[in-house]
């Protein structure tokens, strides 16, 4: 990724962790830093790790904060379709906004 340019934040709680998921979707090992998703626990919807919103303070998901592109972003839009998830934006632990995949129902 090129220094000037612009990038977003996504959270991955689950396979997008991988590195070999990463180099099949992105074509490259993402840079990434440990974070946390507060109110929300993890749940799985059939086969997939998916989040829950419940409004607790004790309640968080830890996963990875990612650098990634726009068009990179869209290719994980792609990945992510197969599971049914939509993608939203949240605040991490961090303070830092980042995008985030859930179901979508």
């Amino acid at each position: 990724m090129n220094e000037s340019e612009d990038f977003e934040l996504l959270f991955s709680y689950g396979t997008l962790q991988d590195h070999e998921v990463q180099v099949s979707t992105f074509g490259r090992s993402l840079k990434g830093e440990r974070d946390a998703l507060p109110e929300y626990r993890q749940i799985t919807f059939g086969p997939y790790l998916n989040v829950q919103f419940t409004g607790h303070q004790s309640d968080r998901v830890e996963g990875t904060r990612f650098e990634v592109t726009g068009a990179e972003l869209e290719e994980a839009d792609v990945y992510e379709a197969t599971a049914d998830y939509k993608r939203i934006q949240v605040q991490l632990t961090s303070g830092r906004f980042a995008w985030v995949y859930l179901n979508k129902e």
